[in-house]
């Protein structure tokens, strides 16, 4: 887990483990959604705070421009972690391939859920019946 610049650990793992679908103990949608955006808006106010203090520290650059790739990190990940979220909210079947279509679509996730349905569930795929996709034949008789 890591740490934040002042020591504790934020719970940006927590969030991180919601974006990749593990259990952290709710189960339905709108709680997630709450934890997930009170998890996403500490982190925008750590965001902040160091933009405040870069404001403060503009006395002497070097600290600057250290909280300015810190908070240049933050952001990066926080959009990361934005989008992740909305492809688990959509029912994203491969992160990796809606990643690399996402920018097709002009960035929306609603436009690529339309035009690749195969992506997500409930999709253009129908779910697999039986373990050989056949309809179940019934007990086998001698």
């Amino acid at each position: 887990m890591r740490k934040n610049l002042d020591g504790t650990q934020g719970d940006e793992a927590a969030a991180q483990a919601q974006v990749n679908g593990e259990d952290t103990g709710g189960g339905d949608a709108d709680k997630e959604r709450a934890d997930y955006e009170a998890a996403l808006k500490k982190h925008d106010e750590r965001i902040a705070g160091l933009e405040n203090q870069i404001a403060e520290a503009a006395k002497t650059a070097e600290s600057a421009k250290r909280l300015r790739v810190v908070m240049d990190e933050l952001l990066r990940q926080g959009d990361e972690q934005r989008i992740a979220f909305e492809f688990h909210m959509a029912g994203c079947r491969s992160m990796k391939a809606v990643r690399a279509l996402l920018d097709d679509h002009g960035g929306d996730v609603s436009t690529l859920k339309e035009a690749e349905s195969w992506l997500f569930e409930g999709g253009g795929i129908p779910r697999q019946t039986s373990k050989t996709g056949l309809p179940n034949a019934g007990a086998a008789s001698d």
